[in-house]
């Protein structure tokens, strides 16, 4: 222990969480010193991002964090973990959505190579096939456009390795739903029966049903948007404060009376949406994944709103009202 006038400084040692080998031992450390500046005095270099923890195998301590408010004596022992090489959450929102974009504009002006020669930069005969087009790449725009001028986020990197198994989500599905929305043979949800009779004029059936999933689509995009925007607020720039996100005056913000995570909510029900619009079954099933990451992401947040907030309001549920 080291004393000066009226100061007790600490002692900090480093030790790797694998080995327990000493990394680095750090001499007069006032109290009020932060983890993120303990990790600057070990690392200077911010190319690899690194963790520290009170235990080897535990809890990875926030750069917030103050010494003298840790439950460590004057001489603290931290372990550390080398989380790698980084890389920005923006980076990786724009490569993931910039992807979708581009590949399913790839397959919809049908570029060499995907279908028949004679088809080469051909567009499909079917209106569906339009509105969809313009669906989805509303979707990934809007996306985009957040990650610049929405998103705060309170971690600011991460592991580079992650960004390839994310875009082979998104590019993977992106690619393989566009192929057969924009196939050649692709047959939209509408049946045209041929004059007779008893139907005159002709009755037309699936327009209807493609209406009514634009309107779900467009609505679930909006509300979608609305719950991006209350969450950007209750955030200060440069701020990593947590609070309990509550209803606006925005009526798209309302379903926070009953469920703690309605963006995951909305983006599942575009997608809904653009299931029904387009009656694809490739589309379905990037649907029915989305919906079980979104609920996994939903229950974690649930759970730490209830761990951290003791009067979070208990009606709450995930992702879907009183279900789930």
């Amino acid at each position: 222990m080291k004393r000066g006038r009226a100061v007790v400084f600490f002692e900090v040692e480093i030790l790797d969480a694998k080995t327990k080998d000493k990394l680095c031992f750090l001499d007069k450390v006032e109290p009020n010193a932060t983890i993120g500046e303990i990790k600057c005095m070990f690392h200077k270099s911010r190319e690899y991002d690194l963790r520290l923890t009170l235990h080897s195998k535990g809890k990875s301590l926030k750069d917030e964090d103050v010494l003298q408010h840790l439950p460590v004596g004057t001489t603290a022992t931290f372990y550390f973990r080398d989380l790698g090489a980084q890389i920005s959450w923006v980076t990786v929102f724009l490569t993931e959505y910039g992807g979708p974009l581009l590949l399913y504009l790839m397959f919809y002006f049908r570029v060499p190579f995907i279908y028949a020669p004679k088809y080469d930069f051909t567009t499909s005969k079917h209106w569906v096939v339009h509105l969809a087009c313009m669906c989805h790449s509303f979707h990934y725009l809007k996306r985009l456009l957040e990650t610049l001028f929405v998103h705060r986020f309170s971690h600011g990197t991460m592991p580079l390795r992650n960004i390839f198994k994310n875009c082979t989500y998104y590019w993977g599905f992106a690619a393989w739903m566009a192929y057969y929305i924009n196939h050649p043979l692709y047959t939209p949800p509408i049946r045209y029966y041929i004059n007779h009779p008893l139907y005159t004029p002709p009755t037309i059936y699936g327009e209807q049903q493609v209406r009514i999933a634009l309107i779900i689509f467009l609505f679930c995009q909006v509300g979608n948007f609305s719950i991006h925007i209350a969450l950007r607020n209750l955030r200060p720039p440069g701020s990593k404060t947590r609070k309990i996100p509550y209803p606006t005056k925005n009526p798209f913000t309302w379903i926070f009376l009953l469920v703690s995570c309605p963006n995951y909510t909305y983006e599942l029900g575009s997608w809904f949406g653009f299931t029904l619009m387009t009656q694809c079954l490739p589309v379905a099933f990037f649907t029915a994944v989305g919906f079980i990451q979104m609920t996994v992401w939903a229950k974690g947040k649930h759970r730490s709103y209830l761990k951290e907030f003791r009067d979070y309001p208990p009606l709450r549920s995930p992702i879907l009202p009183f279900v789930l």
